[in-house]
């Protein structure tokens, strides 16, 4: 890492949340959190949520997602926003690169941030 302004793909471990379904934890401040997440073809992220608003953008794949109670299909360009508490999931229909920011930082992601 850079003098801690800088982090690169090699500064930051994939971790395989789930099967299928990985995320690298880039950069984090007191204020906001930015994570890669790749999904397999067919994996699956269940239904939850979390108090942190989320956004997101879907840098290429496809991802069927469910925010609340609206199901959309997302392509590369698409970017989403989930206020805090409302519960979502996701499907990827093919490999899907997805980059997310929370804000505030979710806790249990920031053990892989450097």
């Amino acid at each position: 890492m850079a003098d801690g302004y800088f982090i690169t793909s090699k500064d930051a471990d994939q971790v395989e949340m789930q099967p299928g379904v990985y995320r690298r934890t880039m950069a984090t401040t007191d204020e906001a959190m930015m994570c890669e997440f790749f999904l397999e073809r067919g994996a699956t992220v269940p239904p939850h949520s979390h108090m942190n608003d989320q956004v997101g953008y879907v840098v290429f794949g496809k991802l069927e997602m469910t925010i609340g109670n609206e199901v959309y299909a997302l392509n590369p360009g698409d970017s989403y926003a989930i206020p805090g508490g409302v519960i979502h999931s996701a499907r990827a229909v093919i490999d899907t690169l997805a980059v997310d920011a929370f804000s505030p930082p979710r806790n249990d992601y920031r053990t892989e941030a450097r």
